[in-house]
């Protein structure tokens, strides 16, 4: 499995820029059925992650499909009205098919994948490495058919990832959205990092508990912390 993946992303290890390395993985894969590749190279957003949101991230290298699909209805769709992804970036899995998180069976999603056949896409499968500053490098890669052997399927992940690694090696992302915290944020969190509770940080500022709470919960949102202690340091991180 290891040597047939490595013998898929060899062209790609070579490459010396992301969009060549795209390029050759893209040809690569063109000889096992693939109608679609895209990868990406950028940072998570700070704020909540939304279709939108993660869209304007930015970060594209490359995309290869059929030349009418991007900015059509149908590739509108699934990028902005109905993206079953977000729940994998969220838990940060770093190899998946799309069909794992829009279930083929499931009617709720009929016109996600009629939309995804008119790039010629049965399911795809994604590679996602996740780097400092909340670099994210990505690939989208699609198949005519659904059907892949346990090891096939592997061997193309694995494939996939030594390309998203090789991106993250050769590119930088683009700066990420200003984190922009409110006077009372700032302070809720700072009292944080002095060790006060909810209720002593309502003490000190004023407010009732369930103010402070809210403060302190927004500021860890809009930086993208898992939690308390993690906001903190991103906010100290970021000089806010």
């Amino acid at each position: 499995m290891l040597t047939h993946a490595l013998r898929l992303a060899e062209s790609a290890l070579a490459a010396t820029t992301a969009e060549d390395a795209s390029a050759a993985f893209h040809a690569s894969m063109s000889t096992l059925g693939a109608t679609y590749l895209q990868t990406r190279l950028y940072r998570r957003p700070v704020t909540p992650l939304t279709s939108s949101s993660h869209w304007q991230a930015g970060g594209f290298i490359a995309r290869f499909s059929p030349p009418a699909w991007p900015g059509s209805p149908a590739f509108n769709y699934i990028c902005f009205d109905c993206n079953p992804l977000l729940g994998a970036i969220r838990s940060g899995l770093t190899r998946y098919r799309f069909s794992d998180f829009a279930p083929k069976d499931d009617p709720r999603y009929g016109a996600y994948w009629e939309a995804m056949s008119e790039a010629g896409m049965d399911d795809a499968l994604c590679a996602t490495s996740y780097g400092p500053g909340r670099a994210i490098a990505s690939l989208h890669l699609g198949f005519e058919r659904r059907s892949f052997s346990p090891d096939e399927a592997l061997s193309i992940h694995m494939a996939g990832l030594m390309l998203t690694e090789r991106i993250m090696s050769l590119a930088e992302p683009p700066e990420g959205e200003t984190v922009h915290l409110t006077d009372r944020e700032r302070d809720a969190l700072a009292w944080v990092a002095e060790g006060k509770s909810d209720w002593e940080i309502s003490v000190i500022l004023g407010v009732s508990e369930s103010t402070a709470r809210f403060h302190v919960d927004n500021a860890r949102k809009k930086l993208g912390a898992v939690n308390r202690a993690h906001a903190v340091a991103r906010m100290t991180a970021a000089r806010l």
